[in-house]
């Protein structure tokens, strides 16, 4: 990073203190990973001088002969990974594939239905506060009481409210999606079924995870994740959906490209490329195997600890816990946590009684620890040392007598956690030396 510091001293030191908090802190958040070398060589090299739009072999600048091979690699090894007749490389995020997707198929104020995101959906999915409902009219399904999907309550609901694309994804739910049963109740309605797995598509491609190839007609997905990727996004459609409509690759390249987006990031599609073949190996499917072993290990030691796991178990690279039990939201242990180098986010649970920003629950995933080498010892002592923060501040909170109205003031929330720092530190100490064990390596 000579050329960085000699250049922008500002943005040295920024880029210095982020790996160094990057190194000495365990990331438990789902959505994050960590890209190997050969990756970051691929997106910082010079591809990210030429601009490339169009597509392979009708683009709109010269130069193009080596950057269509680039990107026609990456289609291949996706369509070849997934099993599927068509793949988009081009999106530049998961939001904006599920946008691109919607608008290929349906019109503006048409209906979709998705997860609702208090039951683990995602923003794209149909919610209020996301462009989902704003330009399409978006229907909601729910899990049960028990965290789980419905699916007969959801093939009720689709066949009263005729959906025209039924979405089957989830980014906290932690059981196995039935993409038959989905398939079924949208060939009821004669709707478009589009699986997101962007959370799970590392694990489908390593065969620990259904794959919704032979049941969707489109598969959108991040390309980081489990996939453990640059950040981009893929459309794919398979044999199913082009069989209910042949021109659905090309409305999908109209709509990505003049539609929304203009010149795609060759930089980003020559990393995803890679990213493909390293999970191609068997290295990747034994990660993915470590991954759920992980978050099944640590699931299972924090209900010893009287964490309350939604759904009671895992079969993915997620866990949701309720913290209702533990008398505290989930900003609060997020907070607390982040002080002792654990990273989490706040999330909302199934029902939940508290707002989405003050929600009750807290999600955590493995593929971020296990990348790093974590192993089943390590995460038990991890899961010992979340259960000791939350309880050193759950007994904090109940002797200061904060209420649920105080705990949402931040300011609160921060002094409940510096009253706390003395039993605090030791376990950030333990963190850190855990990290030295297992380093990020760059």
């Amino acid at each position: 990073m000579k050329n960085l510091q000699k250049t922008d001293q500002a943005m040295y030191k920024l880029f210095c203190n982020e790996l160094k908090r990057q190194q000495e802190t365990l990331s438990l958040i789902p959505s994050e990973n960590i890209i190997s070398s050969a990756i970051q060589e691929t997106i910082g090299s010079p591809l990210s001088n030429k601009y490339t739009e169009g597509y392979p072999q009708k683009r709109y600048y010269q130069g193009m002969e080596f950057i269509d091979q680039i990107e026609n690699l990456a289609i291949d090894r996706a369509k070849k990974l997934f099993g599927v007749v068509y793949a988009n490389v081009q999106p530049y995020s998961g939001s904006i594939a599920n946008l691109e997707t919607y608008l290929s198929i349906i019109d503006i104020n048409d209906k979709i239905m998705g997860l609702n995101l208090a039951s683990g959906g995602h923003l794209t999915h149909g919610s209020p506060a996301s462009f989902s409902s704003k330009i399409f009219k978006a229907i909601s399904y729910d899990v049960d009481k028990n965290g789980e999907l419905d699916y007969q309550a959801i093939e009720l609901l689709a066949l009263k409210e005729k959906p025209k694309i039924i979405i089957a994804g989830t980014t906290a739910y932690a059981k196995i999606i039935d993409w038959k049963k989905f398939a079924n109740i949208a060939k009821k309605i004669d709707a478009y079924l589009v699986a997101d797995i962007s959370h799970l598509a590392g694990l489908i491609v390593a065969g620990a995870y259904p794959s919704p190839a032979n049941f969707a007609d489109i598969i959108t997905t991040t390309t980081h994740k489990t996939l453990r990727g640059p950040r981009g996004a893929i459309i794919m459609v398979t044999n199913h959906g082009l069989k209910k409509d042949k021109d659905l690759p090309t409305k999908i390249q109209k709509t990505i490209f003049p539609g929304i987006q203009g010149g795609p990031h060759i930089n980003i599609i020559a990393g995803i490329a890679v990213a493909l073949k390293e999970a191609e190996s068997q290295q990747f499917k034994n990660y993915i195997k470590q991954v759920i072993n992980n978050s099944k290990t640590l699931g299972n030691e924090l209900k010893k600890y009287n964490f309350k796991i939604v759904g009671q178990s895992t079969a993915s690279h997620l866990i949701l816990i309720d913290l209702q039990n533990k008398n505290i939201i989930g900003n609060l242990a997020a907070e607390a946590l982040e002080f002792v180098n654990i990273i989490t986010n706040k999330n909302s649970i199934p029902y939940d009684n508290h707002p989405p920003f003050y929600p009750s629950g807290l999600r955590l995933g493995t593929p971020n620890v296990t990348t790093r080498g974590l192993k089943a010892k390590d995460i038990k002592l991890l899961a010992k040392l979340i259960n000791q923060t939350i309880e050193i501040i759950k007994q904090e909170k109940e002797k200061l007598k904060i209420t649920f109205e105080q705990e949402k003031k931040k300011e609160i929330r921060t002094q409940i956690i510096l009253n706390s720092k003395t039993k605090l530190l030791p376990i950030k100490k333990q963190i850190i030396e855990l990290t030295k064990k297992f380093p990020i390596k760059t």
